[in-house]
């Protein structure tokens, strides 16, 4: 089995790399059958984004802060660790954001898309899916589109709903709403195009984030799934992501 490492630049993470490069040597990522990735949530979407193209599986190690899509940390038994490992195949969300300036910004979230206001001004944002308008104006702190491995993390902070990691749903969840005060969100089908209009962006300014590469200053989003791609994530038994997802719902 041919792997390959990366790591954050966190110290305990370039520790586990070399580590792990001195007992299992290493292919480089074009010739490796899987990628290890070692560090936090936020590395394991940096490294699943590179895999956009070859979509090779990832299985974590936790060496970071949160560690949810991560496995436990241990240096023995790593090749039969990936033998044994269950899969999570996903699709990432393709966000192409348009700017005061006419520019046309295309990026992947594998956990969620949001948008949220940059000023003190109360963003409104104008709600649109499949081509129907569905909200004149959210008047809110942001709005987001999240995907089941992403509804456990911002998307559940802002209280929205948890998906199952083979739901093929999508959440729409507003943050901080103040009209409608009551809403909610929404449920969508994994397959439906939502965009979003900012209303007044010159006065009420507005960034849209995929996953953590922002955008400022945007009149518009348009977010879709990606269906041309799967990404992999791979998890020891278990200890799998659905499992993980279904214990989410009935922590208290």
């Amino acid at each position: 089995m041919k792997i390959a490492f990366t790591a954050s630049a966190r110290p305990e993470a370039q520790a586990a790399l070399r580590a792990l490069r001195h007992v299992y040597g290493e292919a480089g990522e074009a010739e490796a059958e899987i990628i290890v990735a070692l560090g936090g949530d936020g590395h394991m979407l940096d490294t699943l984004r590179r895999r956009l193209k070859d979509q090779k599986p990832v299985y974590g190690m936790h060496r970071g802060t949160v560690g949810f899509l991560m496995n436990a940390y241990d240096e023995a038994d790593l090749p039969d660790r990936l033998a044994r490992a269950t899969k999570a195949e996903i699709r990432p969300l393709i966000a192409v954001s348009e700017t005061r300036a006419g520019a046309r910004i295309e990026a992947h979230a594998i956990n969620e898309v949001s948008l949220l206001r940059q000023t003190a001004q109360t963003a409104q944002i104008r709600i649109l899916v499949d081509g129907a308008e569905r909200m004149d104006a959210l008047f809110c702190d942001g709005v987001m589109v999240a995907t089941p491995a992403g509804s456990t993390a911002y998307n559940l902070s802002a209280y929205g709903p948890i998906i199952p990691i083979g739901g093929r749903l999508l959440a729409l969840t507003p943050v901080s709403a103040f009209r409608p005060r009551r809403w909610r969100g929404a449920l969508l089908a994994h397959n439906a195009q939502v965009r979003f209009e900012i209303i007044e962006p010159e006065r009420r300014p507005v960034s849209a984030t995929a996953d953590n590469i922002e955008t400022r200053d945007i009149v518009s989003v348009d977010i879709r799934e990606d269906a041309g791609v799967t990404l992999t994530m791979l998890f020891d038994p278990g200890h799998a992501l659905d499992e993980r997802i279904l214990r989410e719902q009935f922590s208290v």
